[in-house]
């Protein structure tokens, strides 16, 4: 990437910990756990930039820290520390940490899309699809009915979800359709970055390479910049342009996803793409 790019996100210093601390805290930890006090730091001192069209993989066993730095970035969870910027919010110079609760609902609503692992998760169950969407949409200031269903039609054909379904409730789909309506909710004001979170685990091969596909395909039509988490090296290789590498709560390597994948640097990443191949 260029660096005059101005990036879509910025994270400096990023840090969640578990715990009371204490004045060792940070330099006696067994793994990501102060040996002294106990407190746990599951995000320890991360920082990232993902630029426009951008898709930044985040690769690391479970307990590596990946998804509560996507749940600290969806607001989902208080970070300890650190700092975030979009460039959609105040021109990338206002830390979204200190926002207000208006205005992170607005930053969640408009700036930022979230796919979680679990569909329950980011859909509500017994609303019918179409509804999801425009829950979305309604919260964005949106309020004429009828440009809110052809929304929903038109995100939810992106998705491949037939429109004769658009009215029934999530609960009666399958885990890969749940999923792609889960994607449409979140495409549904265009938002500036979109963060996906194992969004393919659980799934039968056939349905992820059908959602794998939808990815690509809203990547190369919406030029969206997407934060996407995952442990499967076939996801990383296909959608990645660059990766990061986490361990016990820290980035311990970062680089293109060619070079990551086919030279990787660090003991514990190759131990990692050896154990993926």
């Amino acid at each position: 990437m260029p660096i005059t790019e101005k990036p879509v996100l910025q994270v400096k210093h990023l840090t969640v910990r578990y715990g009371k601390g204490c004045p060792l805290c940070g330099e006696h930890l067994e793994k990501n756990r102060c040996t002294v006090c106990g407190t746990v730091w599951a995000a320890n001192d991360i920082s990232l930039e993902v630029y426009p069209g951008e898709v930044l993989g985040i690769v690391g066993e479970s307990g590596s820290g990946k998804s509560t730095m996507m749940q600290s970035l969806y607001f989902d969870l208080q970070p300890t520390s650190g700092e975030a910027f979009l460039s959609d919010y105040h021109e990338g110079t206002k830390n979204i940490w200190d926002a207000s609760a208006a205005e992170k609902r607005t930053i969640k609503n408009c700036i930022m899309g979230m796919v979680y692992q679990n569909p329950v998760m980011g859909l509500r169950m017994e609303y019918s699809a179409a509804s999801n969407i425009a829950e979305k949409l309604i919260a964005a200031g949106n309020r004429e009915a009828g440009a809110m269903t052809e929304r929903a039609k038109e995100l939810l054909s992106a998705v491949e979800i037939l429109t004769s379904r658009m009215g029934e409730a999530p609960k009666h789909f399958s885990g890969g359709m749940q999923q792609r309506v889960q994607i449409s909710k979140a495409l549904a004001n265009n938002p500036a970055i979109l963060l996906l979170d194992e969004v393919t685990t659980g799934l039968d091969l056939s349905v992820q390479a059908k959602v794998l596909d939808l990815i690509r395909r809203i990547k190369a039509e919406y030029g969206i910049s997407i934060l996407l988490v995952s442990h499967d090296h076939a996801v990383i290789r296909m959608l990645a342009d660059r990766t990061i590498v986490m361990l016990d709560g820290k980035i311990i390597e970062s680089g293109l996803t060619d070079q990551i994948l086919e030279d990787p640097q660090q003991a514990y990443t190759q131990q990692l793409v050896h154990s993926l191949l």
